[in-house]
């Protein structure tokens, strides 16, 4: 955990793997931003539904899902993304969408996976999933 976390971890009531969560998204968003993404929202929810970042690159609206996890003892992060969690994400995308007037044409799903190792902090993009 790094200094940030541990410090929120001492401050906070959240539980740590909150924290490891709203870290991961916020490397997340540091790594589309590098690529050129612009952020439209973080936690995105609705009823049956939820994005942890919106962002938009060209012609695209992107619902990125971002899995951060600490360990495989339950396999990779990106495994986690399963049918019922795609259908949510496109939910929460086409809402997004209609609310906005973007056309839902443009919806792409990502999953971001971040894998935290001690010092070690890998980050995969995964783009335009299909449904698992």
């Amino acid at each position: 955990m790094n200094l940030l976390g541990k410090i929120l971890a001492v401050f906070s009531r959240k539980p740590r793997h909150i924290i490891k969560g709203m870290e991961g998204e916020e490397l997340a968003k540091k790594h589309l931003k590098a690529k050129g993404f612009m952020i439209l929202e973080r936690n995105f929810r609705i009823r049956g539904g939820e994005a942890d970042i919106i962002a938009s690159t060209g012609e695209r609206t992107v619902v990125v899902e971002v899995k951060t996890r600490t360990t495989e003892r339950f396999g990779p992060p990106q495994a986690a993304v399963d049918r019922r969690k795609f259908r949510r994400l496109v939910l929460a995308g086409t809402v997004y969408c209609r609310m906005k007037n973007i056309p839902v044409s443009s919806l792409r799903i990502d999953v971001i996976a971040i894998q935290m190792k001690g010092k070690e902090t890998t980050i995969r993009h995964f783009e335009n999933i299909g449904q698992p």
